[in-house]
């Protein structure tokens, strides 16, 4: 099976560093991109992706809103939310929104995604 990702992030650079890590790791793809928070929820309502990376910091609704937007309707997407921020910071919010892992975006890597993948369905599946 493979785990369709929708990245969810304001800046280019990393939409498109994003965009590599989840093409080299086995068994995902890219689905689709979004810009904004509003966008995000919209592209995951039309797309029904798997994983959602979702960024912290968005124009219009934020990562955290976007996110419990995203679960509300879909429930079975798993949402990682990704920033530059310390995890010791923003664990706790991903929590609190739902999302599944907070993966700072200075770690974020092939390793890092499968990883985080495998630990949110290991609970999930529980």
């Amino acid at each position: 099976m493979t785990v369709r990702v929708l990245i969810v992030d304001d800046q280019a650079p990393f939409r498109q560093a994003a965009h590599m890590v989840v093409d080299l790791t086995d068994g995902f793809d890219v689905v689709g991109e979004a810009e904004t928070g509003e966008d995000g929820v919209s592209a995951a309502h039309e797309l029904r992706p798997d994983l959602v990376l979702m960024d912290v910091n968005l124009p219009g609704i934020d990562g955290t809103e976007a996110t419990r937007r995203i679960l509300a309707e879909l429930p079975q997407t798993i949402v990682f939310l990704v920033s530059t921020y310390e995890p010791a910071e923003y664990e706790p919010k991903a929590a609190e929104c739902g999302a599944a892992a907070y993966i700072p975006k200075s770690t974020f890597g092939p390793f890092e995604l499968e990883d985080a993948w495998a630990r949110a369905t290991a609970s999930s599946n529980s």
